[in-house]
């Protein structure tokens, strides 16, 4: 069996292509990227592949069983983007296509999931075997703000005291990995988020008991919010939207204890401490 893996040079795609390694995947994988080059240390065969051309992605497909569609990162496009994916898979003969999707996309508010939810009524109906993976927040999503709070003695959003069920991007990609290779996923939909849910006050606490400074968590108006993410350099549009997604935290959009993903990859997933160390080491 082949498996290939979009998005390849991403740090998601590059760790599922680790995952791969680790869990001594039998089948030949090959990494589809813009620009081949850019993975040429993964010792793997590499194809151009670009979501906005599709009359080069069939080609690209060659021979291909199993797909990892990695989401695009071009928010706005995806769908147009997806559904390019979906169509040449289709004219390829991808057996089938594994998605990674976002936490409860068909019944969230978090404005992120729109395009998801497109794409994922777009997979079941394409007659192609699909297994959803709805991956919930990354820890490293906060990497920035915990080193700016560093800076600026404080970690601001808008997410009042709502739960975020996060975890670390490795966990993901084992995820990914095991649905790639074990049988058993068709039709599924996993519900993927960190086992230890944490509120953005006691992540403030937690950066304070590891920096041995005091942090606290000031809670913002959406458009405070937006303004300050627009002064800290994030466009605009990107910066009403992230205080948009702050806002639903506060309602329980990232957050889940189903486990789902520790049953997944058979492990406890990384908490947030892990990824403050990681900063302030």
């Amino acid at each position: 069996m082949t498996i290939a893996i979009t998005g390849a040079s991403g740090q998601l795609g590059r760790l599922v292509i680790e995952q791969l390694a680790k869990h001594d995947a039998q089948e030949d994988v090959i990494a589809l990227v813009r620009s081949p080059e850019k993975v040429s240390d993964l010792g793997i065969e590499a194809r151009e592949f670009d979501y906005s051309k599709p009359d080069l992605l069939a080609n690209a497909l060659s021979g291909v069983d199993t797909l990892l569609l990695i989401s695009s990162s071009e928010i706005g496009q995806r769908a147009a983007q997806h559904k390019n994916v979906i169509d040449a898979a289709a004219r390829a003969k991808v057996s089938r296509i594994v998605y990674t999707s976002i936490l409860r996309a068909g019944t969230t508010d978090n404005p992120l999931a729109d395009e998801h939810k497109v794409t994922e009524t777009m997979l079941q109906s394409s007659g192609i075997a699909t297994t959803i993976l709805r991956n919930g927040w990354y820890c490293e999503n906060y990497a920035q703000s915990i080193a700016g709070a560093l800076e600026h003695g404080a970690v601001i959003g808008s997410a009042e005291d709502g739960k975020i069920s996060a975890a670390a991007r490795v966990d993901y990609a084992e995820a990914a990995a095991i649905a790639l290779t074990e049988s058993g996923h068709d039709g599924a939909i996993y519900e993927l988020a960190g086992d230890t849910a944490f509120t953005m006050g006691e992540l403030a606490e937690e950066l304070s008991r590891q920096s041995g400074k005091t942090i606290p968590y000031v809670n913002m108006p959406e458009a405070d919010y937006a303004a300050a993410l627009g002064n800290a350099g994030l466009p605009e549009p990107f910066a009403a939207l992230l205080a948009r997604v702050d806002v639903t935290v506060a309602g329980g959009s990232l957050f889940d204890d189903g486990q789902q993903l520790s049953a997944l990859i058979r492990r406890p997933t990384t908490p947030i401490s892990e990824t403050i160390a990681k900063v302030i080491s």
